[in-house]
């Protein structure tokens, strides 16, 4: 028996839905399976990128926090050291101001308390040292107003100008950092000394330069 078109109709209500369904058109605004695929691709992108950028910030974080953590090991006794360094310029200038005479006298007395005064002197470097602390030597050397103070200048046309021709007060660095500049007196009246930029003095070890002073 053939059906006609009102009784298929009739017979199969759910499929002729579906088919109607199908047939609407879209609603306005929806995405399409591209545009979804590449809405997520773009977001995906946004995320990578957010990623690699926080993981840069912890790198940096790291590096800095090593790098503070460093340099307070380094110069947390750069106060204590500077502190430090008017016992050492005394025990110089008491050194210093003993008359080779008296020296040379043989009193025996008198040499051990000159023993007494080199003997603190001493151990008050080498535990300056144990810290990182270093005397400047610029004695002979260019000028360098990041190592040096100059106060005052000394005439000579024999020597290249601008050279440290005196110390007058000892200067220190802890680590790459200056702790006191070098009081100097420099020369003038030279020839000039070559363009080109020298390096600083390397800083000596406080005793050797010490027994240079006495």
């Amino acid at each position: 028996m053939v059906m006609s078109d009102q009784e298929k109709h009739e017979y199969a209500p759910e499929q002729n839905e579906a088919a109607e369904t199908a047939a609407e058109p879209k609603e306005a605004g929806a995405e399409s399976d591209y545009e979804v695929l590449e809405r997520l691709m773009k977001e995906n992108e946004e995320l990578k990128d957010r990623a690699l950028r926080i993981a840069a910030d912890m790198e940096n974080l790291r590096r800095r926090t090593a790098r503070d953590v460093q340099d307070a090991r380094a110069y947390s006794v750069a106060n204590y050291a500077r502190g430090m360094l008017g016992g050492a310029d005394n025990l110089n200038r008491a050194l210093a101001a003993i008359p080779a005479e008296a020296k040379a006298s043989g009193d025996a007395g008198f040499k051990a308390l000159i023993e007494g005064v080199e003997m603190t002197r001493r151990d008050m470097h080498v535990a300056l040292e144990r810290h990182g602390v270093r005397q400047l030597d610029p004695k002979g050397g260019k000028f360098d107003p990041h190592f040096h103070q100059a106060m005052f200048e000394v005439p000579n046309p024999d020597v290249p100008a601008n050279t440290v021709v005196e110390v007058v007060q000892e200067g220190y660095s802890i680590g790459d950092r200056v702790l006191r500049p070098a009081m100097v007196g420099v020369s003038k009246g030279g020839p000039k000394q070559s363009a080109a930029p020298e390096a600083p003095a390397e800083p000596g070890p406080i005793n050797e330069q010490a027994e240079k002073d006495a």
